[in-house]
Order: C-alpha cells, then structure tokens, then sequence
C-alpha cells in the first residue's frame, strides 16, 4: 500500500469511528475532532513505519484531543465490526503486525 493510499484509509477509519460515537453521543464537536484527526494523519512524519497511532512513539495529539479519541476508539472500536466487518478485520489484522 503506497503512502498516500494508507494515510486515506487511516483517514477513513477514524472519520467512521468517529460518526459511530457521534451517532449515539453529543458530548463532542463531530466535525471539529474529524478536522483534527484529519490534519494530524495527513502531517503525520512517522506514516511510512507506524502501524497506527496508539502504538506511535510521538504523541502529537494535545492532551485534550488525545482524550477524546481515546473516548472515541473505546466506544466505536467493538461497535465497528457491526458497521464495516471487513474493514474492521483487516484494520485489526494489520494491527496485529
């Protein structure tokens, strides 16, 4: 998978995730995290080696930021084998790497 391929999947899979929690929670901004989120995978120096960004040695998430994805990805991450099953086996077997 070329470079700019990777970052759009990863882009992809945060913005489901992301849609997921909103869908049944409104204690956050959808399209302000989205934005973010987005800005940070296309910046990102380390995409070329990372696996994802929970095992990425820099934070470069605020600390703010980082929480609400951690509160996002704790919430969708089991819910996302019922929207996308496919997607979701496959982000969890690269994951696995």
């Amino acid at each position: 998978m070329d470079l700019e391929a990777k970052r759009n999947k990863e882009i992809e899979i945060i913005e489901l995730m992301i849609k997921i929690y909103c869908k049944k929670n409104d204690d956050i901004n959808e399209e302000e995290l989205i934005n973010y989120c987005t800005n940070k995978i296309q910046k990102c120096p380390m995409m070329e080696t990372k696996t994802f960004c929970s095992q990425c040695p820099v934070h470069c998430y605020q600390k703010d930021m980082r929480e609400k994805i951690k509160k996002v990805m704790r919430y969708s991450g089991p819910r996302l084998i019922f929207h996308h099953p496919i997607l979701c086996i496959k982000h969890y077997l690269l994951e696995a790497k």
